[in-house]
């Protein structure tokens, strides 16, 4: 039978299932796909927090998104085209997303009345009429999947688990995506069980073959390579680009890299990916508890390693007396904050911009460091970079801020050439530095940076205390005296301060000049606020857009942007953190708009926004 192919600019994917039925997988797989394709994509993980939740339960539901495209994008997509239900509970926590006219593949071998109460269903969705608005794709998947593998001597259970794989050979029928990649990635993955294996690819394999014959399906669609900046390109994740930026600043610095960290999701792959990478000098310790990992992170500091720490909201919330250490003995450190929903333990596995303030003032005292975000999964990589920078070159720890949606979600990420990458090699204090030639001073400041010296332990002659408590400017020795405990808070704020001087001024983009309001955004709000601009300029709106990479301290072009227009749009997944600094700091009547649902926003939901703010005008 040969069937139409029907050309498509994108599409958006979304696999749901129980924990345990293999959607993360199933999705990765298909992101690898179509990434060797060639195509834009744009991920979004979402899975409950529990290892294994209930089976059949609306918590215990786990999805994963997949938004690709033959041009540029910048979201996961607002609404799916395609979902992909293994149950009920996907099928019905996913169902209110859908578009009318969405195509829908259910798995009718879980839609047992058993299974539909669960989640309370009277009767099938799929048989009572209730779906008429989407098109529906009613597949036996686990006993299509079952019968598929009836030569194979595996359990059945084990012939059922594969029932994703198959799920995942139609839908690379369906969206023609290379196969050869899962072929390999399955031998790989389970190259101790053969069987297990053999399985899986055949499984895989018949998911295609039941694309290519079933009369369900009378269409394929193709979706071409997008046009992308030459180069070569990987699929990848920001915990993994923010590894991967690590290992670049040790490289770049010529440091050992020592990783003080204790697991919490969704901060925990940075440790796994790091521990794989010894061979670049990379020393990992799983420490005990938060407050362990980074006093031995600011330990490795002091012996003139790359001291970095990695956590979520609460374990910054532990570590913050070691920071506030740092900050008074003015030492490198890099604290990375994957945020995720709290308060409290909150929602482990959903994302949020909710510890903005607690990286200003989460800390006793008067304790200022740079505080840098980055914008999109890749850009981890350059992010992580740049906070290397600052904290070696002005001796202060550093809070890089990404979140749960930056950590999981994935998109192209063009490998940038070795010589591109900017220079941190340190020079270390290796002789006296006083007036005398004599004797050492710890706190003998830099006249630019106002950063003082860093002197390995152990060198001859530069011998010299260290700790919490104040010190005199210049010798470092215990001083209580008011005067130089003023002139010290003073000197650490003016040396944050002087950062602004060394980085880049805010960049706008208003395209005509003529905008008379601006939507500022900072974190990974930029892909949404990107494709929203792009929604409301496409239909005639002027709307001008900024976006903050640098948020302690700002760039020194910061308020004279934003008096430059009439409404200052600020969209943030708080209640208002960065707006109310603004506003404090600038005296401009921000205009904030927040959600704290645990998910990204959408562009639909923020082009509709900044249209009201316009028509305002």
């Amino acid at each position: 039978m040969t069937k139409q192919v029907q050309q498509l600019d994108r599409v958006i994917i979304r696999f749901a299932g129980d924990s345990g039925d293999g959607m993360q997988l199933t999705g990765d797989r298909f992101t690898a796909e179509t990434a060797e394709f060639g195509n834009d994509i744009s991920t979004l993980p979402n899975f409950p927090a529990e290892i294994r939740a209930p089976a059949g339960t609306l918590p215990g539901v786990s999805s994963f998104q997949l938004h690709f495209a033959d041009h540029d994008i910048l979201t996961p997509g607002d609404a799916p085209n395609v979902l992909v239900a293994m149950n009920p509970a996907a099928l019905k926590a996913n169902l209110g997303d859908l578009p009318p006219g969405a195509d829908v593949i259910v798995n009718t071998d879980e839609f047992t009345k058993r299974n539909l109460q669960k989640v309370g269903y009277a009767a099938s969705p799929v048989e009572d009429g209730s779906m008429e608005a989407w098109r529906v794709h009613a597949v036996p998947l686990t006993s299509l999947t079952v019968k598929s593998l009836e030569g194979f001597d595996i359990s059945k259970k084990d012939a059922e688990r594969a029932k994703n794989m198959f799920a995942l050979g139609l839908l690379s029928w369906l969206y023609h995506r290379p196969t050869e990649a899962t072929v390999k990635f399955l031998r790989a993955k389970f190259a101790k069980k053969p069987d297990i294996a053999n399985a899986n690819i055949a499984a895989f394999q018949a998911g295609w073959n039941f694309g290519e014959t079933t009369e369900s399906f009378s269409v394929s669609y193709e979706v071409k390579p997008a046009r992308l900046t030459p180069g070569l390109y990987r699929n990848i994740s920001g915990n993994q680009a923010l590894a991967y930026g690590l290992i670049a600043a040790s490289v770049q610095s010529k440091l050992p890299l020592f990783l003080g960290s204790y697991p919490i999701t969704p901060a925990s792959d940075i440790l796994h990916e790091l521990s794989k990478h010894k061979r670049f000098g990379i020393r990992t310790f799983q420490a005990e508890d938060e407050i362990a990992g980074v006093g031995a992170a600011l330990g490795a500091a002091f012996g003139g390693a790359l001291g970095v720490t990695t956590t979520s909201g609460p374990g910054v919330a532990l570590k913050a007396e070691t920071v506030g250490l740092a900050v008074a003995t003015e030492l490198p450190l890099l604290v990375i904050d994957v945020q995720r929903a709290g308060p409290s333990t909150g929602m482990p596995t959903k994302t949020e911009q909710t510890d903005l303030l607690m990286a200003m003032f989460g800390r006793n005292g008067e304790s200022p460091l740079p505080i840098v975000a980055p914008a999109t999964p890749s850009d981890c990589f350059d992010a992580t970079l740049e906070a290397a920078r600052l904290a070696l070159k002005y001796r202060t720890p550093v809070m890089l801020l990404s979140d749960g949606y930056l950590a999981n979600g994935s998109e192209p990420w063009r490998l940038p050439e070795v010589l591109e990458l900017p220079d941190l090699t340190v020079d270390f204090t290796v002789e006296p530095n006083a007036d005398d030639g004599e004797t050492y001073l710890p706190f003998k400041r830099d006249p630019q940076t106002l950063a003082r010296p860093w002197a390995v332990p152990g060198t001859p002659g530069l011998e010299h205390r260290i700790g919490g408590i104040e010190k005199a400017e210049g010798t470092g020795n215990i001083s209580y005296d008011p005067n130089n405990h003023d002139h010290m808070v003073r000197v650490r704020q003016a040396k944050i301060d002087g950062i602004a001087n060394d980085i880049p001024a805010l960049e706008v983009d208003d395209p005509e000049g003529d905008a008379r309001v601006l939507v500022l955004g900072w974190g990974s709000t930029y892909g949404p606020i990107a494709a929203a601009v792009r929604r409301v300029r496409k239909s005639g709106g002027k709307i001008a857009q900024a976006h903050l990479r640098h948020l302690n301290p700002l760039p020194v072009n910061t308020g004279d942007v934003l008096r430059a227009y009439d409404r200052v749009l600020l969209p943030e997944i708080n209640l208002g953190q960065l707006a109310l600094l603004l506003r404090a700091r600038f005296l401009v009547d921000v205009i904030s708009y927040n959600r704290v649902r645990g998910l990204p926003f959408k562009a639909e939901e923020l082009a509709g926004v900044i249209q009201d703010v316009i028509d305002s005008e």
